[in-house]
């Protein structure tokens, strides 16, 4: 909807143009601003001319277009063009049609300010031009009822809109019906067409039926200088339109042709030769962006533009944009704050270089210790396993600290000679036991490599399985399932403990630890000589089966080879002498200490002790002299002597005996000592206190099978002393 008081109300600006000096300078309310005039000499040219009637109305040229408004700023000249109408009555019959026109060569129309609109429910209309831009473009706009449409939009119910082509200097407009507006004249007897300034309508539905009290609309014409660029222009001094402190901007509306506008820092008609004044930025709060302090003004005039300072006291440029004025105390204040900052942004910064480098130092370190400790070596090695075995991990020493809380005093469960063991929690609850040893030797990574892909493949209920490992310390730790109720020698040596191991339970811990050496001789595709048997070393769980445990000292025996020298190590009491003598190791070592650790459950008394007569220090030759003399029942353990078992017990211990042979070849293979542990076993009448698990489940996944024999022999390598052991406790003499 459209009020014209409104139209011309939004249409007038302030009047701040100025006309040429002794000519008219408005019209009314309207201002006349040259280029444009009322009179000869007070205008451009003759298409500049603009005429006042005596009732105060201004017409373009001497036409009877009206002049809503002229602007000089932005090449703008606003003027009122006519509605197009086609109405009838209630029968169908034409009442009024219209199809106005208009042509202005000089100015074209806005083909960006303005719009086509046509209004009606039975609609169509058109907009043609033939001077300039030859062109012709409509729309229709359909609607059965007044619900139908809405208001605001101008979509084609009951309004529909199109945009003028750019170049148009003229316009027709017509407006048809298609039905003679039959069965809708009660809210819309008309069809309407006009172009208009974008924003100065807005489609109401009331519209309908009485646009036709409106006759005009206002529209947006352009103008400029035309005919020459402002290169061309410029060399013609007297007939340049722009004046003094101004500037020329090529247009292209009508072909070639500029505008003139005033420089920045200048206002007025820059179409007068001193139409464009300097503004004092000083006296406009708008225009003035110099800060005041106190009640002295820092702001200063100047042409075209302005200055800005600080009174004395102050510190900074003045302006409101920039650091304003700030007193001296204040600046410096500001100054140390900034250096303070500075400062402080430098520490920040050399802190945070510290630390990545430290941090890049740190894992440069793991990545030399990971190579060092055979890393390499080992991914290759666990990659080519097949699928089936289950492959050890190889842990970062993040994950380990975080599982032992940086390897705190207080998860320390063992202690010994070349090592401590921690527990450890890793994700999901699990619980490992972590093998930290003190000694590393450099020259045998690769055979330390062999071992821990060997030894991580093995998978018998009787042998504590060795998980991961991690290789990026000085000494590689490794990683043990952890065992929960202590060791063996705890058991029968500690603070009581021996009374809670009945015969049938120690005799079943004897053949478990049989079976597992054992395996670990013959039954894997690498032999292996654990080389420190001892009931330190045999873990217990919580249903007392056996865990043979501790592989720091293990040997891998050379498939080529039959007999092999190392460097004498094991514990004492434990010892094979043959071994201690000759350096010669083989399987029978594991036999001895076996034979050791039978003696151990049957006498109940530990293998070396100080506080015994000399006579009875070592535990092995005070047994096979008692064994000698026929004074056994001297030397057994009480809770394990009575009628029931006296022959097992006997049997055992002349198993024992032959275990402590002192010549290797003499003694029985851990094989033969399983088979005879198991007959015995089987001879049992009655059923144990503590309830047998099912036979263990061997899985060994290295390869072929493949026995010792009996004999000694000689080289290999010596085993890395950073023992990979896994005992709850460790023996002290270790």
């Amino acid at each position: 909807m459209v009020k014209l008081a409104a139209i011309f109300a939004a249409s007038t600006p302030a009047a701040t143009a100025l006309a040429k000096p002794g000519c008219p300078s408005s019209c009314g309310n309207l201002t006349i601003p040259y280029p444009f005039g009322t009179r000869e000499d007070c205008y451009l040219d003759t298409s500049f001319l603009v005429t006042c009637d005596a009732s105060n109305q201004l017409f373009l040229q001497d036409s009877i277009i009206p002049v809503l408004n002229i602007s000089e700023f932005d090449g703008e000249l606003r003027i009122l063009s006519w509605v197009a109408a086609d109405c009838y009555d209630q029968s169908g019959g034409l009442i009024r049609r219209n199809d106005p026109w208009i042509r202005v060569p000089e100015f074209p129309i806005s083909q960006t300010k303005n719009s086509f609109i046509v209004i009606g429910c039975d609609s169509y209309a058109y907009v043609r031009g033939s001077l300039g831009v030859k062109y012709a473009t409509g729309c229709m706009s359909l609607c059965d009822a007044i619900d139908d449409v809405v208001n605001g939009s101008c979509s084609g119910i009951g309004c529909c809109q199109t945009t003028i082509p750019e170049g148009v200097i003229d316009f027709n407009l017509s407006a048809r019906s298609f039905n003679n507006h039959t069965n809708i004249a009660d809210f819309n007897p008309c069809s309407f067409a006009f172009v208009v300034e974008n924003g100065l309508y807005n489609f109401s539905r009331v519209d309908l039926f009485n646009l036709s009290n409106i006759e005009m609309m206002p529209v947006v014409l352009e103008w400029d200088i035309p005919n020459e660029s402002c290169a061309e222009a410029r060399t013609n001094v007297t007939s340049y339109a722009c004046g003094k402190n101004s500037i020329c901007n090529d247009t292209n509306i009508n072909g070639k042709g500029y505008r003139c506008n005033c420089s920045q820092g200048y206002q007025g008609n820059p179409y007068l030769p001193d139409g464009c004044q300097d503004i004092n930025e000083c006296l406009s709060p708008e225009l003035n962006l110099c800060t005041n302090v106190s009640s002295e003004n820092v702001c200063r005039n100047t042409n075209g533009s302005f200055t800005c300072s600080c009174p004395k006291g102050y510190h900074g440029d003045g302006r409101k944009d920039g650091r304003g004025c700030i007193s001296n105390k204040l600046w410096l204040k500001i100054m140390i704050g900034i250096g303070i900052t500075i400062l402080g942004s430098l520490l920040v910064c050399l802190l945070l270089y510290l630390v990545i480098r430290r941090r890049r130092k740190l894992i440069e370190q793991r990545e030399k210790l990971f190579q060092q400790n055979g890393g390499s070596m080992i991914k290759e090695k666990l990659s080519k396993l097949d699928g089936s075995v289950e492959k050890a991990k190889i842990y970062t020493i993040e994950e380990l600290n975080k599982a032992t809380n940086n390897f705190h005093e207080s998860g320390i469960i063992g202690r010994g000679g070349f090592g401590t063991v921690y527990k450890g929690i890793l994700p999901q609850n699990k619980i490992v036991a972590i093998k930290k040893s003190t000694i590393v030797d450099g020259s045998q990574i690769e055979q330390f490599v062999n071992e821990v892909v060997v030894l991580s493949q093995v998978n018998h209920r009787n042998v504590v399985k060795l998980l991961g490992c991690c290789l990026e310390t000085e000494v590689p730790l490794l990683i043990y399932e952890f065992i929960t109720n202590g060791t063996l020698h705890r058991h029968l040596h500690e603070g009581g403990h021996g009374s809670s191991l009945p015969w049938k339970v120690r005799l079943r811990i004897a053949k478990e630890t049989a079976r597992a050496l054992s395996y670990l001789h013959s039954a894997t595709s690498t032999p292996i000589i654990h080389r420190d048997v001892k009931s330190t070393n045999i873990l217990l769980d919580e249903n007392f089966t056996a865990k043979v445990s501790d592989f720091g000292a293990s040997r891998l025996v050379p498939l080529d080879k039959t007999q092999f020298t190392t460097m004498v190590q094991g514990t004492l009491g434990y010892l094979d002498p043959e071994y201690f003598h000759t350096s010669q190791l083989s399987e029978k070592s594991d036999v001895y200490s076996f034979g050791v650790v039978l003696v151990e459950l049957l006498t109940g008394r530990m293998a070396v002790s100080f506080n015994r007569p000399e006579k009875e220090r070592s535990l092995a030759t005070y047994f096979i002299s008692s064994m000698n003399e026929n004074r056994l029942s001297l030397v057994l353990d009480d809770q394990i002597v009575n009628e029931d078992n006296a022959d097992q017990v006997r049997e055992v211990a002349k198993l024992a005996q032959s275990c402590l042979r002192l010549k290797g070849e003499e003694r029985p293979t851990m094989r033969e000592v399983t088979v005879e542990l198991e007959g015995l076993m089987r001879v049992e009448k009655h059923v144990w206190a503590f309830s047998e698990v099912t036979p263990e489940e061997t899985l060994y996944l290295l390869g072929e099978s493949h026995g010792l024999g009996n004999t000694s022999t000689t080289v290999g390598y010596d085993s890395l002393r950073n023992q990979a052991i896994m005992p709850l406790e460790l023996d002290g003499g270790r």
